[in-house]
C-alpha cells in the first residue's frame, strides 16, 4: 500500500498503467472478492464493453469499480487521478491547481476541478466529532479580493490529553493539541457559532476559549483562559498557508480549503497520509461535476448557462431494452 513515504520511482513501479490502478481498486473495494452490492451473490465478471465494470451473475446488477468515489464518470485516466493523488497527498503545504496543470498537462479548468473533489474527500475523511476539552476561537482571514476584505474564521481544537485521560477540568497544564475543525463565518453571530459547535464537538465535552455563552449539553472548562494558545498558533499557520500555496482564498469555496488545511493537520492522528483517501475510498461519494461545484451563477461562465426563456431541452427517449444500472453509491 502506497503512503506519503512511498518514493516517486516506487510510486510510478506500482501504478504504472490504469491496469494496475484498476486492480488497486478492485482490491479496495471487494477484499475477498466480488460481492453484489444489491443481492449479495459473490459471483461477478467483468464486462467487456463497460471498462471496470463488473456485472452480477445472480441479479444482473452492474457495479463500477470507481462508484462511491471522487473518479466515478470521470473521462480521465486512471493513472492521472492516482499521480495527483500522490503529489497532493506528498506535498507538505498542498498543491495549487496551477501547479496541478504543469505536471499533469492537463486544462486548469481540469485541474481546478480534480482539486475541488480531493478537498470534498478530505472533509469525510474524519467523520467522528471532537470530545473532551475543546478549544474554540474565532479569526479574520484574508481572502483573494480587490478591497482587500477579510472573512470570519471559527476553529475547534481537540485537547488531546484531557479528552485520553478523562481530566476535562484539570486545567491546562497536560494538555496538547489534537483534531481540528474549521468552518467560514456569515455573519459571526452567536447563532453561527452555537450551529458549528454542535455540528462539530459531541455532547458533554468542556468548552474552552471563546464559545460564547453556556451552551446547553456542554461544560466550561476550567481556567480555560491558559488553555488559549492552540487556537491562535492555527489562524497563524492557516494565513501563512491560504497566502503561500494559494494566493489568497476564494470567498464561495472556502470551506473547501478549510477542510483541506484541517486535513492536513489531523494527518499524523490519522495515521500516515495514504494517498487512497484522497481518492474517496474512506466514505461514499456521489458523482460531482463540474456546475455542482461552480455552480451557473458564475459570471464568467454565464454564457455556458441557458438564456432565461429558453425552452427546456427534451428528455432523452427511453431505451426499450434492459436497463445497465451502475451503482451510484
Amino acid at each position: 500500500m502506497a503512503s506519503a513515504q512511498t518514493s516517486l520511482l516506487e510510486f510510478q513501479k506500482s501504478f504504472p498503467d490504469d491496469a494496475s490502478c484498476a486492480r488497486f481498486l478492485l482490491r479496495q473495494r471487494w477484499p475477498s472478492g466480488f460481492v453484489c452490492p444489491q443481492c449479495g451473490g459473490r459471483r461477478g465478471t467483468a464486462l467487456s464493453t463497460r471498462s471496470r465494470t463488473y456485472e452480477c451473475l445472480a441479479c444482473g446488477r452492474q457495479t463500477s469499480l470507481t462508484a462511491g468515489t471522487i473518479m466515478h464518470r470521470s473521462k480521465l485516466p486512471l493513472t492521472a487521478w492516482f499521480w495527483a493523488a500522490y503529489l497532493l497527498a506528498s506535498r507538505a503545504n498542498g498543491l495549487a491547481a496551477r501547479e496541478l496543470q504543469i505536471q499533469l498537462g492537463v486544462s486548469y479548468r481540469t485541474a481546478w476541478l480534480m482539486m475541488q473533489k480531493f478537498r470534498r474527500a478530505m472533509a469525510d475523511a474524519d467523520p467522528q466529532k471532537l470530545s473532551g476539552a475543546v478549544e474554540i476561537g474565532r479569526s479574520q482571514l484574508p481572502f483573494r479580493s480587490r478591497g482587500g476584505r477579510s472573512i470570519a474564521i471559527v476553529a475547534a481544537v481537540e485537547l488531546l490529553d484531557a479528552a485520553r485521560e478523562g481530566a476535562a477540568e484539570a486545567g491546562a497544564s497536560s494538555m496538547r493539541a489534537g483534531r481540528l475543525r474549521l468552518a467560514s463565518l456569515r455573519n459571526g453571530s452567536q447563532a453561527e457559532i452555537e450551529a458549528f459547535i454542535r455540528a462539530n464537538v459531541a455532547s458533554g465535552s468542556a468548552l474552552t476559549g471563546d464559545p460564547g455563552k453556556e451552551l446547553d449539553g456542554f461544560r466550561r472548562l476550567r481556567h480555560g483562559g491558559a488553555a488559549s494558545q492552540y487556537v491562535p498558533a492555527v489562524f497563524a499557520r492557516l494565513k501563512r498557508w491560504s497566502l503561500g500555496t494559494h494566493g489568497g482564498l476564494r470567498r464561495k469555496h472556502v470551506d473547501h480549503y478549510l477542510a483541506e488545511f484541517a486535513f492536513r493537520a489531523n494527518r499524523r492522528l490519522l495515521g500516515p497520509l495514504r494517498f487512497e483517501l484522497m481518492l474517496g475510498l474512506a466514505a461514499r461519494h456521489r458523482p460531482v461535476g463540474y456546475w455542482d461545484i461552480v455552480g451557473r451563477g458564475n459570471p464568467r461562465l454565464r454564457k455556458a448557462a441557458p438564456r432565461p426563456g429558453a425552452p427546456a431541452p427534451r428528455p432523452a427517449a427511453r431505451r426499450s431494452t434492459r436497463s445497465r444500472r451502475i451503482d451510484p453509491a
